[in-house]
């Protein structure tokens, strides 16, 4: 079937594009008005994030109630922790050495007595609970309704499996189903409803990150800017480009099938203010209701490449600036602790910064005070976290969900290729769907 025709200009991604070069013109133009503009940024990624808990729940519940096989669901939650630890690892190794290799930190020669630490006492006093063992326990809310005040992604996750779980166990449940699915329907609308908002909320973050940062700042920094942005780019095109490859998807059509999403993460900074647009996508793209209910909101948390990368490079960076020699032992001991800190990082805008300020705080050989020296690019940096966060949740759902034979190869071929409206709900439940 052929898609509808639509003009460029009702599109979704025009509107973005719109707002985007809207706020930067103004950023750039007119600085002081334009860091008014702020509210319409946080405004649009808090209508999203009032969503996400309730959407979550309700798709996982229904995923799993329809796969109706306890076993399955646990051998997708396996597959999918084992990949996400495997690549975000590689992330990990690769900004390091990249890092090592350009040095953007050389010659800065950064005295760490003249750095001003009461800029970044707000990110450090936020580093307590990033502990392993106290990051396990957070994944349990205090109460049921805790985690949807709270808005927690993995309590949400805990709940919704706990959850689908007891309905299967239950002899009669179709009302209780039945319900949930009216109930996901009224959530996916809002959202829609939302996501006209979101030019909006791009023009008011993108001219509030240029005209608060502005451009002066980028040159400064560049080298650093430069060595996380190539390295990412990098990441996605070759390491996530041949797991592509070889599952029989191109990556670059996939990218462009997810380009509304990832102009509204460029803008807003944020990948959570589309992680419910991602869970309709990959449904729609072919891959089965539970285990893109289990990979998307498991991979915000667990599944973080972008972060991985900026993590080790900021890291370096800051050691290089301040002259502080790291033995190899240092360097893997710093490995082994980011393996476990990147895996608590936040999913909003300055998450990573703040768990790179625990990883400092963890270390001790580094000191924490360097970070002042990323405040100014920060923003910018974390654009491309979120940007290659969310590209590699893409690529894993799609790969989890082939493992496991709940991909739908055809459907996925047509939708990228344009044959198919990327919007239009599969004629058979995605869970039956065999690849």
């Amino acid at each position: 079937m052929a898609p509808s025709k639509r003009s460029f200009f009702r599109t979704l991604y025009f509107r973005v594009l719109a707002g985007v070069i809207l706020g930067i013109a103004m950023g750039f133009l007119w600085p002081h008005a334009a860091q008014a503009m702020k509210p319409f940024g946080d405004g649009f990624i808090r209508l999203v994030r009032m969503m996400v808990a309730p959407i979550i729940f309700l798709s996982v519940v229904l995923g799993i109630a329809n796969v109706g096989d306890l076993r399955k669901l646990g051998r997708i939650g396996i597959k999918a922790l084992v990949y996400f630890e495997v690549v975000s690892t590689f992330a990990l190794l690769l900004g390091m050495v990249v890092a090592s290799v350009v040095q953007p930190g050389r010659g800065m020669n950064v005295d760490v007595r003249t750095l001003d630490v009461k800029g970044v006492q707000q990110y450090t006093s936020q580093t307590e609970s990033l502990g392993g063992v106290d990051f396990v326990l957070n994944i349990i809310p205090d109460t049921f309704t805790g985690a949807f005040s709270k808005g927690e992604i993995l309590q949400v996750l805990l709940l919704a499996i706990l959850t689908g779980m007891a309905l299967l166990m239950l002899p009669s449940e179709s009302r209780i189903l039945q319900a949930a699915q009216s109930a996901n329907k009224v959530c996916f609308k809002i959202i829609s409803l939302i996501m006209e908002a979101a030019p909006f909320g791009a023009f008011g973050a993108m001219a509030f990150t240029i005209g608060r940062y502005g451009i002066a700042t980028l040159l400064s920094l560049g080298k650093l800017l430069l060595c996380v942005y190539l390295t990412s780019l990098g990441f996605v095109f070759l390491v996530l480009g041949a797991l592509c490859l070889a599952n029989g998807i191109n990556l670059w059509k996939f990218i462009v099938y997810l380009r509304e999403e990832l102009l509204i993460v460029l803008a807003t900074s944020s990948s959570e203010s589309v992680l419910p647009r991602m869970l309709i996508k990959m449904e729609n793209l072919g891959c089965s209701r539970v285990v893109t209910g289990l990979v998307i909101p498991a991979g915000y948390s667990f599944n973080l490449d972008g972060t991985s990368i900026y993590l080790t490079v900021a890291t370096l960076f800051i050691a290089q600036a301040t002259n502080t020699h790291l033995t190899l032992a240092q360097e893997i001991f710093i490995l082994f602790v980011l393996m476990l800190n990147s895996k608590g990082s936040a999913t909003v805008t300055g998450g990573g910064f703040i768990t790179l300020a625990g990883t400092l705080s963890t270390l001790g050989t580094l000191p924490v005070a360097g970070i002042t020296l990323l405040l100014g690019v920060d923003r910018f940096m974390s654009e491309m976290r979120s940007f290659t966060n969310l590209i590699g949740n893409g690529v894993a759902t799609i790969l989890v969900a082939r493992w496991e034979g709940e991909f739908d190869s055809e459907r996925a071929q047509l939708v990228l290729s344009g044959n198919l409206e990327s919007t239009q709900q599969p004629s058979t439940p995605l869970e039956k769907v065999q690849a």
